[in-house]
């Protein structure tokens, strides 16, 4: 069975949206998008061509899927790291509304979320990925299906905009696997999937002898 990851930019304040452009994400008047790109340098890229590597297909939400599909297809390069698995390996795209997708090798997901991508796992050899679609990203943790994060931190607060988490994401504990830090400041840690949070407390007890 495979497992399915998610890759996501975050701002030290959470912030998800639009890190690829101005005109990625403008829902709800959000005029800062772009602000991973100036952070793009050859240790951001190696990583994410890593992760791209180890794809055996894709499932995106639709907002992400029309974003990438005015993109990725005009790049045709074998030796892109990116496109050539974009390209050349199965995408999923959730969504009730989207008519036939233009993106060859792109199934469109109309049934139930929990059974549908549990059966993609099991099907997938390598990694069912997800990039971006928050909206489906917070779908999958609260049916417990994401197996590895990877949130990509850019050294910058934007005060505004959407969170990847939101308040009523199911309390979920993760294993720290792996950091690294770019030239330009990115921090990436990826997390693997370790059940439910556990809880203590630093209060003393009632009877703890106290200090004279």
């Amino acid at each position: 069975m495979g497992k399915l990851t998610v890759t996501a930019f975050l701002t030290l304040d959470g912030v998800h949206q639009g890190p690829g452009g101005p005109n990625e994400d403008t829902s709800d008047g959000f005029t800062q998008g772009g602000w991973s790109v100036p952070y793009g340098d050859e240790d951001f890229g190696r990583f994410m061509a890593e992760v791209f590597d180890r794809a055996g297909a894709f499932l995106l939400g639709r907002r992400t899927y029309e974003v990438f599909v005015a993109h990725w297809p005009k790049l045709t390069d074998p030796a892109d790291p990116i496109a050539s698995r974009l390209n050349s390996r199965p995408k999923y795209v959730t969504s009730q509304t989207l008519g036939t997708p233009s993106w060859a090798g792109t199934t469109v997901l109309r049934g139930d979320l929990a059974k549908e991508v549990t059966d993609l796992k099991e099907r997938t050899e390598g990694e069912l990925q997800v990039h971006g679609s928050a909206t489906l990203v917070r779908s999958l943790l609260a049916l417990d299906l994401v197996d590895t994060l990877h949130l990509l931190t850019c050294p910058l607060i934007l005060g505004s905009g959407h969170r990847l988490f939101a308040e009523s994401t199911l309390p979920t504990a993760f294993d720290h696997i792996e950091a690294r830090t770019t030239a330009k400041g990115v921090t990436i840690h990826s997390y693997d999937r370790a059940g439910r949070p556990r809880y203590g407390s630093y209060e003393l007890p009632e009877n703890a002898r106290r200090p004279s």
